[in-house]
């Protein structure tokens, strides 16, 4: 089946509008081009910023998880007064809170990383874009 629009006829639609604002049409599409490619950077730092902290988030998960068996297993077989076991578990609940709140920071951390990352070069190709537009318009 064919495609609706036949790039040919578009073309030169395009090509026979007259567009005073835009002189030079070839470095207004490449303009866009770069656009693009700014939006496709952007957008595959941020999808590796989040696997990356679903990885670690995993990660995180594991470990807590491992040290909650292994602290069950640690009171199961610990000697002592109940006034003794009391403390130690006392002890691991405050190291387990501490990790917990550390790895809540270095999640948020790695968040802001990975936004910060695609914001930049959404930043940098808008100011590079202003800048193009106005060259544009002094040419025209």
């Amino acid at each position: 089946m064919s495609s609706p629009f036949n790039t040919d006829e578009i073309m030169k639609m395009f090509g026979s509008m007259k567009m005073p604002n835009v002189p030079d049409f070839q470095a207004f599409a490449e303009a866009q081009k770069r656009n693009l490619d700014a939006l496709t950077t952007a957008n595959k730092l941020a999808m590796e910023g989040a696997q990356a902290v679903a990885k670690r988030n995993m990660e995180i998960v594991q470990q807590a998880m491992g040290e909650m068996s292994q602290a069950v297993q640690s009171l199961a077989t610990a000697d002592g007064s109940p006034q003794d076991k009391a403390a130690k578990q006392a002890e691991m609940m405050k190291a387990a809170y501490e990790r917990a709140v550390a790895n809540m920071q270095e999640i948020a951390e790695l968040i802001q990383k990975s936004n910060g990352e695609a914001v930049g070069v959404l930043n940098r190709r808008f100011g590079e874009a202003v800048e193009e537009v106005k060259g544009l318009m002094h040419k025209g």
